[in-house]
Formats: C-alpha cells, sequence, structure tokens
C-alpha cells in the first residue's frame, strides 16, 4: 500500500511536470508574441499616449515576473488581458497620431497666409515707428511713452517672428502658428497704441 502511495505520488509529481513543461512553451511564446507587438508601436505610443503605455508596461513586467518564477499557468492567464490592452494603446496611439497629422496640416495651410500677412504688418509698424520718431508733434492719442513701448515692442515682434519662421523651416508649422498668432496679437496692440489700424 505504502509503494503504491508513493508510485502514485511520484506520477502525479510527473503530471505537474510534465503540464509545466507543456504550459512553458504557449507562456513564453506569449510574452515574446506581446514584446514583439509592444516594440512595433512603442514610439508612437510613448510620443502620444505615454501613460497608457506605462500602464501596458506595467501588465507586462508583470507577467514576465511570473514566467522567471515559472508561473506559467499566471501568464497563460494574464497573456489575453495583455493583448487587449495592447490592442487598445495601438488604437489610442493612432488615433492621436492623426489628430496630430491633420492638426499640422491645417497649421501649414495658415503658415501660407500667416507669412505673407504678418511681415506687411511688421513693415507697416517700423514704417509708423520710424515716421514718429521723426515728428516733432504726435498725433493725438500717441504719446513719447506709447512711441517708446511700440520700439521696444516691435524688437520683440520681431524675435518672435524669427522664432516663428524658424519653427516653420524646422516643418514645426503647428509651433510656428502658435508663435505667429502671439505676433499678431502684439502687432495689432502696438497698431493700436499708435493710432493705426490692423485692418
Amino acid at each position: 500500500m505504502k509503494k503504491q502511495l508513493t508510485w502514485l505520488m511520484a506520477a502525479m509529481m510527473a503530471m505537474v511536470i510534465i503540464g509545466c513543461a507543456n504550459q512553458k512553451g504557449p507562456a513564453e511564446q506569449a510574452i515574446a508574441g506581446a514584446e514583439s507587438a509592444l516594440s512595433a508601436i512603442r514610439d508612437t505610443a510613448q510620443k502620444y499616449v505615454p501613460d497608457q503605455l506605462a500602464a501596458v508596461d506595467t501588465q507586462l513586467a508583470s507577467l514576465k515576473d511570473a514566467l522567471g518564477k515559472g508561473d506559467y499557468k499566471a501568464v497563460l492567464a494574464g497573456a489575453p488581458a495583455l493583448t487587449t490592452a495592447i490592442g487598445s494603446l495601438k488604437d489610442a496611439a493612432a488615433a492621436k497620431a492623426s489628430d496630430a497629422e491633420a492638426a499640422m496640416a491645417k497649421a501649414k495651410d495658415a503658415w501660407g497666409s500667416a507669412s505673407t500677412d504678418l511681415p506687411k504688418m511688421v513693415a507697416a509698424l517700423q514704417s509708423r515707428v520710424d515716421t514718429l520718431s521723426k515728428s516733432h508733434h504726435l498725433p493725438a492719442g500717441v504719446t513719447q511713452d506709447s512711441l517708446a513701448s511700440a520700439k521696444s515692442g516691435l524688437d520683440s515682434i520681431k524675435s518672435a517672428w524669427s522664432d516663428a519662421s524658424a519653427a516653420a523651416g524646422s516643418g514645426d508649422f503647428a509651433t510656428a502658428m502658435t508663435k505667429a498668432a502671439a505676433v499678431k496679437d502684439q502687432a495689432t496692440a502696438l497698431m493700436q497704441s499708435l493710432g493705426m489700424t490692423s485692418g
């Protein structure tokens, strides 16, 4: 009876070992597949949905830890959820990337007119400042202080416009348009302070 029990225990242990061995391959494949899928989208995900990527990385790390400990059952149980999470990450990153591309295309189109109109505004301002600087009598509503402020403001505008142009030159039209909008607001305010119309 004792021999029989010992044999039964040995047989059960063998089955457990074989069972584990049978699960090892699929578990390793599941991890390898997840790593491969994640690697293919990592750069895009890092750029557009870094928080979501971090959560998926945590899931993957947990399953890799289980694999390292030989807990293949846990790996296989957690693999479907990880696969789903990677799929959601891929979709979210692609959607954000598409939105960014659309915004960039819109900014690129807007830059066309901004790069023509804003230099004209700056040139008109410069001309007005030059004319008023030489004048002995300033027009109504324009003071020496507002003229001095316009001169320093014009320098600031030229610097900002240079930055906007550099951004556009490097292909970053979103940043270029953000800077261009600030230039336009500042130029409009200066024009008003000097009794000019911006239209």
